[in-house]
């Protein structure tokens, strides 16, 4: 039968030629391939596949039921009736029976797996028709082929496979209803390069290079940007160590210089030029500190924020004053208040007893 069918199209093929005066056009695609890479398709087999992972389960627990069942028949055959043994073995039949009928149910020619791949199938089978009828019109294909199909097909040149082509027109016939119409122009120049270079390989080829060199000349930036990185931090790492080695230098400096400068005061019955000879060696044997720029900033930083501290004792010292002159100012008037009002209630009795013989008189 299938000779039949590739004799009949050999015959078909050659009249065409000879009726048209061009070679016959042939693409091919693999259904297979195309459905693996369309999304919808994917998402939806995904799901079925976790309902057959359901399916699968409840026949196992099925079958792990009967399997119970059996063991304990053979386990309590030797003490049990005739009929009780009868009545075990009928409800096993009756539970294999069962198991039997789901697995048809699910898993047989007409069952939910083989009936849903279908219905998952058939739209995307739609598509990829409709999509191959585009392709063939534009691109003049006399014939296509499905590799994964009962035809035969024992050689295909890679050039002659527009299953990719197929792809591209499924997945923009559905994003271009999400699109604007500035995108379908975009989609629709991306498209008609993609066809270019389906049509001249060389092309393709170019791009391919293209793109390469892009992606190295990339790649040599970013490996560039990330030396410069390295090399700036190892620098701050160094300039911190150093201006903690300074620091550390001029905390040890200090103390032994203040070690000397007690031990001077101890010893007051050294000579004067004795002392400026120990502090003329002192100083010359002393390293002198590098200047460092951060130095500078932080001693500075240091001062003012000492001055600042010190203006703001100052201010508070002056605000304590004049709360203690107000508070000094207001016990003043307090006493002399209470003094005025004594005063006042002593001298009421003296000039009642003035008025007094007065009266008597």
């Amino acid at each position: 039968m299938k000779k039949l069918v590739l004799f009949l199209f050999a015959t078909a093929a050659l009249s065409a030629q000879a009726q048209s005066g061009r070679g016959v056009r042939i693409g091919y695609i693999d259904m297979n391939y195309i459905l693996e890479n369309v999304p919808d398709y994917i998402e939806a087999k995904n799901q079925l596949e976790l309902k057959a992972q359901k399916w699968k389960q409840e026949i196992e627990t099925k079958r792990n039921d009967i399997t119970k069942l059996k063991e304990e028949l053979a386990k309590e055959r030797v003490l049990l009736t005739k009929q009780l043994i009868e009545e075990k073995e009928e409800e096993i039949a009756f539970q294999e029976n069962e198991l039997s009928a789901i697995q048809q149910k699910h898993f047989g020619p007409q069952g939910d797996y083989i009936v849903q791949k279908a219905m998952l199938v058939k739209p995307v089978q739609d598509q990829v028709f409709t999509a191959i009828q585009d392709i063939a019109e534009q691109k003049k294909y006399d014939f296509v082929f499905d590799k994964s199909s009962d035809l035969t097909m024992i050689f295909s040149a890679k050039r002659f496979d527009i299953s990719d082509q197929v792809i591209r027109a499924i997945s923009r016939a559905s994003k271009r209803t999400q699109k604007s119409k500035k995108e379908i122009q975009e989609e629709e120049k991306k498209e008609y390069e993609e066809n270019l270079e389906d049509e001249n390989p060389a092309l393709a080829e170019r791009r391919k290079r293209l793109e390469e060199k892009k992606a190295q000349r990339d790649k040599l930036i970013e490996e560039r940007k990330a030396a410069a990185q390295a090399k700036r931090e190892e620098a701050d790492a160094k300039r911190k160590a150093a201006v903690e080695a300074r620091t550390t230098g001029k905390t040890s400096t200090k103390t032994s210089a203040t070690g000397g400068s007690d031990k001077g005061t101890d010893t007051n019955a050294k000579p004067a030029a004795q002392q400026k000879t120990s502090s003329d060696s002192t100083a010359t044997a002393r390293p002198k500190p590098t200047v460092n720029k951060d130095s500078i900033i932080a001693a500075r930083e240091a001062q003012r924020q000492a001055k600042l501290a010190e203006r703001d004792a100052a201010i508070a010292k002056r605000k304590q004053e004049l709360e203690d002159r107000k508070a000094k100012a207001a016990a003043t008037r307090e006493a002399a208040k209470k003094a005025k009002e004594e005063n006042k209630d002593a001298t009421k009795p003296e000039e009642q007893g003035a008025t007094t013989p007065k009266n008597n008189n």
